[in-house]
């Protein structure tokens, strides 16, 4: 049968991307079940009418009931050689879960977090590989506590941490979603728990009391564990407090590359 994708186009324009999002799929993502948002995509040459829009799926089925990091890189490869494309690019997005025991009654319960992974790989060049995580968490505002005879007001808010890991020889640095996780969670004024008895509701209460923080401090706090962490080659990290006392959000973010 004629192969109209591969027919030539007399306008000579470069696509960066073409192909599939919106698919929704089962994944096994760093060994938990889930649901994936997936987006995959490569490039199409000057010379080339369009993508081969059914090759993508068949790629993806051979690796989503065990994607990690390793993986990802082999799932880009493969796209690269069956679309016959310099450039292959892949997202997913996808709740992961957690059990997490509260503070002091040692209660568990499942967290829920959310992910997002973006691969992209040109031939010629590495393969850059961005692991974002977003964590909810509670903060206490130090400007309130330093003014109020009594008491300080409280949020909620979420920590997006997005790092690109470091790559060598085809291998990426093995950044985790419990990394990205424990990072957030330590500079807030109390990580949040799916279970509290009473018990717990205090020691988290005073947890925050004892440790305000702004989404400034937050940001900053989680930048520089980053900052030192030997896997990562880059980061994005943006934290947004919804405000408890506005009717408006409070916001901080900052990015850094390795030099």
């Amino acid at each position: 049968m004629e192969d109209v994708q591969s027919s030539p186009d007399p306008r000579g324009l470069l696509l960066e991307k073409a192909g599939v999002r919106g698919l929704r799929l089962p994944i096994v993502a760093f060994g938990q079940a889930t649901v994936a948002s997936v987006a995959l995509s490569v490039s199409v040459p000057s010379t080339q009418r369009g993508a081969h829009m059914s090759r993508f799926l068949p790629v993806f089925e051979r690796h989503r009931e065990a994607l990690d990091l390793p993986r990802l890189v082999t799932l880009l490869g493969e796209l690269h050689e069956a679309l016959e494309a310099d450039r292959a690019d892949l997202e997913l997005s996808f709740p992961f879960f957690r059990s997490k025991a509260a503070p002091v009654s040692g209660e568990t319960g499942l967290m829920a977090y959310d992910a997002r992974i973006r691969g992209e790989w040109t031939r010629g060049s590495a393969p850059s590989l961005h692991l974002e995580a977003i964590v909810a968490v509670a903060s206490l505002c130090p400007c309130s506590k330093a003014i109020s005879d009594y008491g300080a007001h409280n949020q909620r808010g979420h920590v997006h941490v997005e790092v690109e890991t470091k790559v060598k020889d085809g291998v990426p640095a093995p950044v985790t979603l419990d990394d990205l996780v424990a990072i957030a969670e330590r500079h807030a004024s109390t990580p949040l728990y799916p279970v509290l008895k009473r018990p717990d509701e205090r020691h988290v209460t005073m947890l925050a009391y004892d440790r305000p923080a702004f989404v400034e401090d937050m940001a900053r706090g989680v930048a520089l564990d980053l900052r030192e962490d030997p896997r990562v080659a880059a980061f994005r990290v943006r934290v947004v407090n919804q405000e408890s006392i506005h009717d408006h959000d409070a916001f901080a973010e900052l990015s850094w590359r390795a030099p």
